[in-house]
Order: C-alpha cells, then sequence, then structure tokens
C-alpha cells in the first residue's frame, strides 16, 4: 500500500515539473505582483534578521516612509521564503522555489484526501485536475499571487483531518487538522473565509453518516478553535487594526468586476489584468462536471452517502460560479464580508478544488477494466490543453539590492495605508529625519526596520519629522522619556513630528507591539503549546467520557 502510494507521489511530482520549468530561467517571471512580493520578503527578512518573530513594519517600502502592509499580509509565504534565503539562496530564487514547492505539494495533498473515499487512480486522477486548472496557471504565471497559490496546499489537509478524526479519533489528527487551519489562514486571508463554509458543511456531511458524534463535535470544534488561536498574532491585528487604513474605502471601489458565463467556457490566454486574463474553468473540469449529472443519477444509486456528497458538490459549484456573475450584484452589495475579497473571480480557487472532487469521484464510476485507457486517455488531453500555459511572460533581472532597498511602492493598491496619510508616497524623502522648526544638529546613531536611534544638539527648541509614516505601535522616546507624536498635521500628513527641548538629546523612535498584538501573540503562544502537547502525548487526551 504505502510502496503504491510513493509511486503515485512520485508520478504527481514528474508531472509537477512541467509547468514548472519556465521558474528555472534565470530572473524573476513578469506577473502582476511578483516583483512586489519579492520586495515585501526582502523587508520580512530584515526583521527576522533583528530579531522581530513576528514582522509588522517594512521600513524599505513607500519610497522609504515605511509602510504597515506586513501587518495585513498573509506571512506564510514570507517565513516559508525567509528560510530558503537564510540557506543562501537569493531573493528572488527564495520565491520561485515558493511557487515551484507550493504547486507540487498542493497535488500531493489532494491525492492524499481523495484516495481516503476513492480509489488510488480516481484520487490521481483528482489530483491532477486540481494542478491543471487554468487559474492556477493565472496565479503562477500572470498575476503571480503567492499567497493564494501556497493556500491551495491547505484545503485538503483540512478536510483529510476532518475525515480521518471521524473515523479513527486519533488526537494526531487534530494536531495536523490545526496545523493545516492555520496554515490556510496565514496564506491567505480571503480564501480561508471562502473555505470556511465548506468545512463547515463537509463536517456536517460526515456527522450525519458517521460514528462518535459527540466525540466528532467536540474534536470539529477544537480544531477551528485551535487553528485560529495558532494563527491569531496576524489574524486579530490585521482584522481590528485594519480600521486604521483605507481597506474598506479601497476595496469598496474594486468589488464589482464580474465575469460572464462564456468566460468560465474559454478564454483567451494572456497576461492583462481583471478582466483580461483568462477565467475559465478548465474543459476537462467541465467535461467530467457535465459527466457527473449524468452518473448522479445512473451510477451511484446503491451509494447513498456518495451520491449526496456529488450531488452537494454540484450545487456548491454552481453557487460558486454564481457569486462571479453580475447576476449576484445585490448579494456583493448587501455582503459587506465579500467586498473585503476585493474580485469576484477569486472564487475560482473555490471552483478548482470542488471540480477536481467532483472530477475524481465522478472517475471513481467508470469501471474498472477502462480507468487504466480513460485515464491515459483524458491526463494526456488534461496535459496538452493547459501546455500553453505554462509560460512566463518574459523575466526580470534586477541585483539584489533592488529588493532589499528603498523601494518606490507600498506593493499594494493602497488599501494598507493609514486612514490620516496620504495613499502613496510620490517621492523620497531628502534626509530620515529633519527639523522643521528651529535649527540643529542631526546625528543617526543606527536605524534598524523597527528602531531609530539620533543624537541631536539645539541651542533652541525644535519641532522634528521624522520621515516614517505614523502607525498605532510608534513610540518616541527622548533620553529614555516617552513625548508626544503628532501625526495628523496638513503639512506633515501622516508623519510623525514631536517638540525637542534644547539641548543635546538621544531620541529613540521605536515600533512597539500594541496591547492587541501583545494580547494577539500570546494566543498563538499558548496554542502552540498546547498544540505541541497535543502532538507529544501518548494518551488519549480529554475527551474518552465522550464514547
Amino acid at each position: 500500500m504505502r510502496n503504491k502510494n510513493l509511486i503515485i507521489f512520485c508520478f504527481i511530482t514528474l508531472i509537477s515539473i512541467f509547468p514548472l520549468l519556465d521558474l528555472a530561467h534565470p530572473g524573476l517571471p513578469i506577473t502582476h505582483d511578483g516583483q512586489d512580493h519579492v520586495a515585501r520578503i526582502a523587508n520580512f527578512y530584515a526583521n527576522l534578521e533583528e530579531g522581530n518573530i513576528v514582522p509588522r513594519w517594512a521600513s524599505n517600502l513607500n519610497w522609504g516612509y515605511g509602510h504597515p502592509i506586513l501587518m495585513f499580509l498573509y506571512p506564510l509565504p514570507s517565513y516559508v521564503a525567509s528560510i530558503f534565503h537564510f540557506f543562501g539562496f537569493s531573493l528572488v530564487d527564495s520565491v520561485k522555489i515558493v511557487f515551484a514547492a507550493g504547486f507540487f505539494l498542493s497535488g500531493i495533498v489532494m491525492y492524499v484526501w481523495t484516495s481516503i473515499f476513492l480509489d488510488k487512480r480516481s484520487a490521481f486522477f483528482a489530483s491532477l485536475l486540481y494542478l491543471f486548472a487554468p487559474y492556477r496557471f493565472v496565479d503562477l504565471y500572470v498575476r503571480g499571487a503567492i499567497g493564494e497559490h501556497i493556500a491551495f496546499i491547505f484545503p485538503p489537509l483540512v478536510f483529510w483531518a476532518i475525515l480521518k478524526l471521524n473515523r479513527t479519533a486519533e488526537k494526531k489528527y487534530l494536531t495536523y487538522g490545526t496545523l493545516a487551519l492555520s496554515g490556510l489562514i496565514l496564506s491567505h486571508n480571503a480564501i480561508t473565509i471562502m473555505f470556511l463554509p465548506l468545512f463547515f458543511l463537509y463536517f456536517v456531511f460526515i456527522f450525519y453518516f458517521g460514528k462518535r458524534r459527540k466525540l466528532f463535535l467536540f474534536q470539529f470544534i477544537s480544531l477551528i478553535i485551535l487553528g485560529f488561536g495558532l494563527a491569531s498574532f496576524f489574524v486579530l491585528p490585521a482584522f481590528f487594526e485594519g480600521k486604521y487604513t483605507l481597506r474598506d474605502i479601497v476595496t469598496a471601489k474594486t468589488s464589482l468586476s464580474f465575469s460572464s458565463v462564456g468566460q468560465f467556457l474559454f478564454g483567451e490566454w494572456n497576461y492583462g489584468g481583471t478582466g483580461a486574463f483568462t477565467v475559465q474553468i478548465g474543459l476537462i473540469q467541465l467535461f467530467f462536471i457535465v459527466l457527473s449529472l449524468f452518473f448522479l443519477v445512473f451510477a451511484f444509486r446503491k451509494n447513498k452517502q456518495t451520491k449526496i456528497l456529488l450531488a452537494c458538490l454540484e450545487l456548491l459549484f454552481l453557487l460558486t460560479l454564481f457569486l462571479m456573475t453580475s447576476q449576484s450584484n445585490v448579494i456583493w452589495e448587501k455582503v459587506t464580508l465579500l467586498q473585503k475579497f476585493q474580485f469576484p473571480w477569486r472564487f475560482l480557487s473555490l471552483a478548482v478544488f470542488i471540480s477536481a472532487a467532483i472530477g475524481g469521484i465522478t472517475f471513481s464510476a467508470i469501471k474498472e477494466k477502462y480507468k487504466n485507457i480513460f485515464l491515459l486517455l483524458i491526463v494526456s488531453v488534461l496535459l496538452f490543453v493547459n501546455k500553453d500555459y505554462w509560460r512566463a511572460k518574459g523575466y526580470l533581472i534586477k541585483p539584489e539590492i533592488f529588493y532589499t532597498g528603498i523601494y518606490n511602492s507600498t506593493t499594494d493598491t493602497g488599501e494598507s495605508a493609514p486612514i490620516w496619510s496620504v495613499r502613496f508616497m510620490e517621492k523620497r524623502p531628502k534626509s530620515r529625519l529633519e527639523t522643521i522648526e528651529g535649527e540643529g544638529n542631526v546625528l543617526e546613531v543606527n536605524r534598524f526596520s523597527t528602531k531609530h536611534v539620533y543624537q541631536i544638539t539645539s541651542k533652541e527648541g525644535l519641532r522634528i519629522r521624522e520621515n516614517t509614516l505614523y502607525f498605532p505601535g510608534w513610540e518616541v522616546f527622548v533620553d529614555g522619556k516617552k513625548v508626544p507624536i503628532e501625526f495628523q498635521d496638513p503639512a506633515n500628513r501622516g508623519l510623525i513630528t514631536f517638540f525637542l527641548e534644547e539641548g543635546i538629546h538621544t531620541v529613540k523612535i521605536k515600533f512597539t507591539e500594541t496591547k492587541l498584538r501583545i494580547l494577539a501573540d500570546s494566543i498563538s503562544i499558548v496554542g502552540l503549546v498546547f498544540v505541541t502537547i497535543l502532538g507529544i502525548l501518548k494518551k488519549r487526551l480529554l475527551w474518552p467520557h465522550f464514547r
């Protein structure tokens, strides 16, 4: 059994290599967000080097004024890329490795989940449908969406853990499920919200047909709580401190870019932006979705559980398509949470997952004697129809300093900018710290991402501007004493300004953890300790009385 799984893992890995060959080319593939991701990760890594385990402030972004985007940007891809960079890979190569690993791992985990309830060939087919969907290559070679790309790894793992919990009640699957859910949360906020209803529906489905219901309910609730608990260091500040940003204003303007039904069937491949790149589901995926309707009626008459699962998946697939069309406009306008997704076509991530599951289940209904020939034929067609999507538009060849130095962008559309500042800065400051009232001498002692130290000498009182955007957490200390910050002066909008008396002073400007961030970090630490203990203990924990 293990040997067969290992062989299939090798096949999935080998097949995954073909779409990834363009990543082997020197330089960074030209995509919408790829260059910006590298710059963000450069700032992320700088924080880690300085001892900031949870990076929140990107000091070199926004023309050198800094930016809080790391607080709101999914951190897991940055952590993983930082590991590769630590071991000597360039920033660009580290990002490309993360893209490559995310691609083939998503296929592996889809097989791991579906092989529990499908035969191995059907599970293998489901994994290929999951890998070779046009939108996967849009993320990879058009958008360069590293967060969404990595997020594809985790939904199958959560589904796998939920199913294994019900079948075995072993606590190790609670640990795995917790890590998978937290991994999804830390990979992409919006994708997590999309998949949460599916996790609950899958739980209800298994709860209805499964055993040990009280125990299973307890385990599922524990999985959700622990998963969010582990990720709280990111989730809580991102959610509650988003009120200090332009998030709601910016996202409200970009949430209604809908697709037509025809675009789901066919779309010309190109590297344009929203409304230009293809949003097609995939010819083979659509073929098996249509075929599943026939099999639903004729092939699963005696298997009530599979029939209900397939019917639910088909309904969810139709709902997913509906939410991407203009007919759902009223829902998007009423449900403000949807507007945070920015683009309705983000639901393609859900469509890719559901269509792969439907395809695998449908393939399992094919008679055994025909499966091998069908698998060979369909896989050949699947690879052929997708082969033109495995191409990078071109490559950026830039020195490392381009990403590690001052970067002339916020790397987003302005949604993470502080609400009291301008959306984007337009030029670099003349110096890092300036006197805007009075005269004095300024000596920069040292500077890190979240700590700036100066020695300032003056014979008169000064008003100082440090050319750093203010965000909650920034504090100014003069000779060890905290002084007030003014950041709403229209002439210095959003920048840190403060008053300084005459004399020789040591000024420290530090980005500190707010009470909310400390609480969020503490919850994550407690969650990590609990999950670690859960993974180490061999005895069944907490739930024997549910049996």
